[in-house]
């Protein structure tokens, strides 16, 4: 982290700076306003706005944000809405946040997917597969590294319109119950898979993540943009159980991002993200 002194405010003094004026008495918050005011530089606008966004997450992803210089943080943010603004402007941001609170229509399918065939790149499942065309071109970046080092990847699913998966929801819900099957079944409108960047790979099993290509692709995913969606332990985060073979498409500066910033948790980065955007 930087150490300069006009760049000296860390992000959880910056949270604790707010949350000691905002809870002062009138007359002592004018007086320790007064004192930030002579012992301290003026706060950017945009450090302002980015406690206020901090503020405004769950208690778990602001402990999983490490301390450190905001201006850093925002540089890094920065070069993230960058790369969003080279996305096709036509369909839905590779950013956008879908899970059990925010969805999409009925009527929402990705603008040019492209079928995902068996070829010498990878092996398939099934032979009704499709991907948008960035996350078509990241697999293939993916599965010729992949290659490189003697794996071929299976893709099982991707693409999965909004019939499919009410028809593949109410299926689980039938054979488990709801409670279960909304542990790791999303219901139609609020999954992944609908948005065309998601892949799940190999057996889609607990097991998978164990093998040569499932510990291949976690070393390696990210460096090709692709991120882990629903990690070990986070079921409260994602709403979704463990699933070791379900990654997202959302570009090479967003992994890094998530990993520096929100503990490698997909889920805490695209809530920020959206929150940055509404606020």
């Amino acid at each position: 982290m930087h150490k300069k002194i006009e760049k000296s405010i860390l992000l959880l003094s910056v949270l604790l700076l707010v949350n000691f004026t905002a809870c002062a008495k009138p007359k002592q918050r004018a007086a320790a306003q007064e004192t930030q005011n002579k012992t301290q530089p003026a706060i950017n606008p945009e450090i302002e706005k980015l406690n206020r966004v901090l503020l405004s997450m769950t208690d778990r992803c602001k402990a999983a944000i490490p301390n450190g210089d905001p201006e850093e943080f925002l540089a890094d943010l920065h070069r993230v809405l960058e790369v969003e603004k080279n996305f096709r402007t036509d369909d839905l941001s590779l950013y956008f946040l879908i899970d059990k609170k925010h969805s999409v229509g009925s009527d929402y399918v990705p603008r040019d997917l492209i079928p995902v065939k068996g070829n010498e790149l990878w092996n398939v499942s099934r032979n009704d597969l499709s991907l948008r065309p960035e996350a078509y071109a990241a697999l293939e970046d993916l599965s010729r590294a992949a290659l490189n080092d003697g794996i071929k990847l299976l893709v099982s699913s991707t693409y999965r319109s909004y019939q499919y998966q009410e028809g593949l929801f109410n299926r689980y819900v039938k054979q488990d119950g709801l409670e279960l099957a909304e542990r790791y079944s999303a219901r139609p409108g609020t999954s992944q898979h609908q948005l065309g960047v998601a892949i799940d790979f190999g057996s889609i099993t607990d097991d998978w993540g164990d093998t040569k290509m499932g510990k291949w692709v976690y070393d390696h995913a990210a460096d090709f943009g692709w991120s882990l969606s629903f990690p070990q332990g986070y079921e409260d985060v994602t709403g979704y159980m463990w699933e070791c073979w379900h990654f997202r498409y959302i570009g090479k500066e967003a992994c890094r991002f998530q990993k520096k910033w929100f503990g490698n948790i997909q889920q805490f980065m695209l809530e920020f993200l959206d929150a940055w955007q509404n606020s």
